[in-house]
């Protein structure tokens, strides 16, 4: 674990990357209002009541920054990291790329219900055939993908070697995304269940390349970065060939990641809020499909569904029934924003499992506590 500590917040140091930059002027400063929020009380991992100090610590936490009212009202840092380090989002990286989708849908740059197909015809072999933008971005592409973290020999250790994560000896292995991409075959139906699959989110970059013409970093810097007020640049890993790793790849420090989720509460709530689109921010709240969640692919034997029920994913953010919604990473990263409360809550860790339900619940009782605080 001290390696992920250091290798989180340095990945351009083990990987080639593409800058994200922000504006030129100052950024936007986040006020603050501090308050101790340490001894808030909640249900711990081992079902033991527990405070939000010591689960920061249990929970290998590198980086909690909780905004409020459009305040920082908590902030926690340890392990090396500080307020100028960016550390990585693993799949919140998803969320950002599903964010840029949705600013490029409102400007008629593109169309989910598409077929890929008409913007990328070198899927036309793959899985992704007659696969439609929507599929990409609630993973409901039927594919055959099996995304097990564990597997060292697996579809997932040979998605690691095509981008670079993995070291290859092996002169026949596909060695960049996009190569590996059009391998990728069918299984089933698309549009019918929830099937987690990140390179489907890597396809997603593509396409933004393809529609704008120019680099994903490019993209995010101009869309986002600039005009949100960014206060230091961002970083994304790129393959050999510098194709983005738009599902996992993105870089940035805690308080740029909660000007991000601040986006994404109603108009009113925070600065720039209508950078997002209000419409398809309203259909990312609303218009999830239950049904595919709950019948789900699986992970360690369980689904998605088991390990959080209730919730729903469309347009790559995870939504719960009760008003919150936000982005997951694996080994512990989060973004949870509330749009009843005006919270946003932003979380890095170094955990030592990819996918850990005993965490993963025990943060949203975190979470929950945090905005029972603040509705008193």
């Amino acid at each position: 674990m001290p390696f992920s500590h250091w290798a989180f917040r340095n990945i351009r140091q083990l990987l080639p990357t593409a800058q994200v930059s922000r504006a030129a002027s100052t950024g936007d400063e986040l006020a603050a209002r501090l308050i101790d929020l340490g001894r808030t009380a909640f249900e711990g991992v081992d079902g033991q009541e527990t405070c939000l100090d010591d689960f920061l610590q249990d929970s290998h936490t590198n980086g909690f920054a909780v905004l409020h009212d459009n305040a920082l009202v908590f902030e926690h840092y340890a392990h090396g990291l500080t307020p100028d380090s960016a550390h990585i989002l693993f799949s919140i990286t998803k969320s950002v790329t599903a964010t840029l989708i949705g600013i490029l849908t409102e400007r008629g740059v593109l169309d989910p219900d598409a077929l890929v197909c008409e913007y990328l015809p070198e899927v036309a072999a793959s899985a992704y055939a007659d696969a439609r933008v929507r599929h990409l971005l609630d993973m409901t592409v039927g594919i055959q993908f099996n995304e097990d973290y564990e597997n060292e020999t697996g579809d997932f250790a040979r998605y690691r070697l095509a981008t670079g994560w993995l070291p290859s000896l092996d002169p026949a292995t596909v060695d960049n995304l996009r190569d590996f991409l059009v391998t990728l075959q069918k299984d089933g139906e698309h549009g019918e269940v929830f099937h987690y699959v990140s390179p489907n989110s890597d396809l997603l970059g593509w396409l933004i390349e393809r529609v704008t013409g120019v680099a994903y970093a490019e993209v995010l810097s101009r869309e986002l970065w600039q005009p949100m007020g960014a206060s230091h640049d961002a970083y994304i890993n790129v393959d050999r060939v510098c194709a983005p790793r738009s599902a996992g790849g993105l870089c940035m420090t805690l308080r740029d990641l909660v000007r991000f989720g601040r986006l994404h509460l109603p108009v009113g709530s925070g600065r720039n809020s209508t950078l997002v689109p209000q419409q398809w921010l309203q259909g990312m709240r609303g218009n999830s499909d239950p049904v595919a969640w709950d019948h789900g692919n699986t992970w360690d034997r369980r689904s998605f569904a088991d390990f959080m029920p209730n919730w729903r994913y469309r347009d790559a953010w995870y939504v719960s029934s009760n008003g919150a919604y936000g982005g997951l990473g694996v080994f512990g990263q989060y973004l949870h924003v509330d749009a009843n409360t005006g919270i946003v809550i932003a979380k890095f860790s170094a955990q030592p499992r990819a996918l850990d339900n005993g965490f993963n619940s025990a943060t949203y009782r975190a979470f929950t506590a945090i905005e029972e605080f603040f509705s008193h």
